[in-house]
C-alpha cells in the first residue's frame, strides 16, 4: 500500500538539509534562532571580503575578548590584502607575530611604551635584554641611529655602499642608536634605569609579507626573535606558536609557512671593523671580520 506524502514532513526535510550544507535566513517557527559563533581562525581564513575581515579583527582586539587573530597569507602577494586588520591591531598597539627572512619574530609598535612591556611579558625577557627593530627603509636606520660610516678621504672603507647592495638581507646590524629610538628599547635593569650605551640591532628583512606589513605602518616594529619558553631554540612552525604563545596574551599571528631554523648574521658596527657576533643565514662579506680576525690583527700590530 503506498504511503501518503505529508507535504509539511517534506517541507521540513527540505529546509534542514539547505540548513546543513548552507547557511540561510530562514528559520523554523518551532526553534528560535541561533547565530552562530567562528573561531578566530575561521573567520581569518575563510572571509574573503576584507571589509568583513578587518571588523572582525577589530572585534577580537576588544578587551575582555580572549581571540587571537590567526591570518595565512601567501608569498606571492595575491592576498596580501588579508594583512589590513594587522595593520590596524598594531596601531592599536597589539603585540603579534610576523614571519621574516629568517624566523617569526614577535613584533609590535615601535613608539608604544604599554605594548613594548607586553611583549618584554610574553616573550619572557628581562628589562636588561635589549630589543631590536624591523625598518622599512636605510632612512629609517639613518633615523633612529647614527647610520653607518660613509668613508673617507683617509682610506676608510665606505660601509654604507657596501651594506646597500645587501639590504634587505638576512643581517642583524649593531648600531650606536640616536635620542629618536624609544628608551624602552634598551631598558637595563628596573624600570628607571636605562643602558648607558645607546645601541640597537636594526634589520630590514628580505621577505615580501614582512615587508608588506612594515609598508603600511608608519615607523619601524620593535621585534624579537619566537623561541621556546623553557629552551633557547627557536620555533619555526606558525601553529606551535600560536598554540604556545596564544595563552600569555598574543593579539595575531601572520602564518607565512614553516621557517628553517637559521637566523639572521649579527655584525656589530660599535668598534673599529664591522664584527660579526653570530653567524647565521647572511654570508660572511670580505669587509667583515669574526671575533678570531680581531684577535690576529691585535696579535700582529703588537709584534
Amino acid at each position: 500500500m503506498a504511503t501518503t506524502a505529508n507535504p509539511a514532513t517534506d517541507l521540513f526535510s527540505r529546509l534542514s538539509f539547505r540548513r546543513a550544507v548552507s547557511p540561510s535566513p530562514l528559520r523554523l517557527p518551532s526553534r528560535p534562532p541561533r547565530t552562530p559563533r567562528l573561531s578566530s581562525a575561521i573567520v581569518a581564513l575563510h572571509k574573503r571580503n576584507p571589509k568583513r575581515l578587518k571588523y572582525a579583527s577589530q572585534r577580537q582586539f576588544t578587551r575582555g575578548d580572549g581571540g587571537m587573530l590567526r591570518v595565512t597569507v601567501e608569498p606571492s602577494g595575491e592576498d596580501f590584502w588579508k594583512l589590513d586588520p594587522v595593520v590596524d591591531l598594531i596601531n592599536s598597539g597589539a603585540v603579534g607575530v610576523i614571519p621574516t627572512d629568517t624566523v617569526y619574530s614577535i613584533v609590535c609598535d615601535l613608539s608604544n611604551n604599554d605594548a613594548i612591556e607586553r611583549l618584554r611579558r610574553i616573550k619572557g625577557i628581562v628589562n636588561s635584554k635589549p630589543l631590536s627593530i624591523l625598518c622599512r627603509s636605510l632612512r629609517d636606520i639613518d633615523t633612529y641611529t647614527t647610520g653607518f660610516p660613509l668613508g673617507t678621504n683617509q682610506g676608510q672603507a665606505n660601509i654604507f655602499r657596501a651594506v646597500k647592495r645587501i639590504l634587505p638581507g638576512p643581517y642583524t646590524f649593531i648600531l650606536p642608536a640616536t635620542k629618536e629610538l624609544p628608551k624602552q628599547c634598551i631598558k637595563h635593569g628596573s624600570s628607571t634605569r636605562y643602558a648607558k650605551r645607546r645601541q640597537v640591532g636594526v634589520r630590514m628583512p628580505d621577505d615580501p609579507i614582512c615587508q608588506a606589513i612594515l609598508q603600511n605602518l608608519e615607523e619601524p616594529l620593535i621585534c624579537t626573535s619566537v623561541k621556546y619558553l623553557s629552551e633557547d631554540e627557536w620555533m619555526l612552525d606558525p601553529v606551535y606558536i600560536a598554540d604556545i604563545y596564544e595563552p600569555l596574551g598574543l593579539d595575531f599571528i601572520v602564518d607565512g609557512g614553516a621557517r628553517i631554523a637559521d637566523p639572521s648574521t649579527v655584525v656589530d658596527m660599535t668598534g673599529s671593523y664591522p664584527t660579526i657576533i653570530r653567524q647565521g643565514k647572511g654570508p660572511k662579506l670580505d669587509w667583515m671580520v669574526t671575533g678570531t680576525d680581531q684577535e690576529a690583527q691585535s696579535t700582529l700590530k703588537a709584534v
